[in-house]
């Protein structure tokens, strides 16, 4: 903008200055624009912002505020840091965990289960992967759930994030049950869009279905599944190598799969309801629960 602007004539005798500026796309009261100094508060603030980020750049602006009214008696907003930080160009440091990093080269498929009742086990089942934090490195964790019975029939953890780890949890699954679904639903993340997944899946007969894009709510079953573990168990717990973590896992896996019952399934646990093929009544009721319909929720 400022170039094109210097290079408008004012004493062009030839051009106006309307017509100046109409070919190069500015707008007229650009020229007589005089930009307003800095606050010399804001440049304070700015100084010391600069001090702290250099001190410890992963504090948010939440406690930047609290800091500068602590220690430099500088009463401002979270707003108002947010917007310098902005003009300075900072941003906190903290782990940004993607775990659904879409491949755009690779086919999105279709998401089948809207408006489907899933009435038995094996019909559908849905897999996911999350970041899961460790005191030395980081893990990942993807489970194979069974949507219907809510019973976890295969997972797997890595230090990576890649395909691999998806088919490992998946052939646990497969070997554990002796079953394949009809249906398994994933979201777009780039390992279940990769070939590698796509000719693992439909070689055995099975539908692919991959939730819209931004609605995490088209998997709710695992997305519940993921608050569970990590509050009750990985959040609770320092485990420092994927061996530990395996470890911990499996115990609380299996705790949640024979042990700890289930409100929607009738107070059954996930293990009883996919063994004896339980299928909840149509009518609502507190002590069977209600049948899984999944298709979307209706506009008001």
């Amino acid at each position: 903008m400022k170039e094109r602007t210097e290079l408008v004539e004012k004493k062009n005798s030839k051009i106006s200055m309307r017509r100046q500026c109409v070919l190069m796309g500015i707008a007229r009261s650009t020229l007589s624009y005089k930009p307003v100094e800095e606050r010399p508060e804001d440049l304070r603030i700015k100084r010391i912002l600069d001090g702290l980020y250099l001190k410890d750049p992963c504090l948010g602006n939440r406690k930047l505020a609290y800091l500068l009214l602590r220690d430099f008696d500088c009463s401002v907003s979270r707003k108002q840091v947010r917007r310098l930080r902005q003009e300075m160009g900072q941003e906190t440091i903290w782990c940004k965990p993607r775990t659904s990093i879409t491949d755009n080269g690779h086919r999105k498929y279709p998401y089948l289960l809207r408006g489907m009742e899933i009435v038995e086990a094996n019909q559908v089942w849905c897999t996911d992967i999350t970041y899961v934090p460790m005191a030395r490195g980081s893990g990942y964790l993807c489970v194979v759930m069974d949507w219907y019975s809510r019973k976890v029939l295969g997972w797997a953890v890595s230090n990576t994030m890649d395909t691999g780890l998806c088919l490992s949890a998946l052939e646990r699954a497969i070997c554990t049950t002796g079953r394949t679904p009809e249906i398994l639903n994933t979201d777009q993340g780039s390992q279940f869009t990769s070939q590698e997944w796509i000719t693992a899946v439909t070689s055995r007969g099975i539908k692919v279905s991959m939730d819209g894009k931004g609605r995490w709510m088209d998997n709710v079953m695992i997305e519940r599944l993921w608050r569970s573990v990590k509050y009750e168990d990985i959040y609770l717990h320092e485990r420092r190598t994927l061996h530990e973590l395996e470890l911990g896992l499996e115990q609380w896996f299996e705790r949640y799969n024979t042990w700890r019952p289930h409100e929607q399934l009738g107070n059954l646990t996930p293990s009883v309801a996919y063994q004896e093929g339980y299928k909840r009544p149509q009518t609502a009721s507190k002590s069977r629960g209600r049948p899984i319909d999944v298709s979307a929720p209706k506009a008001a």
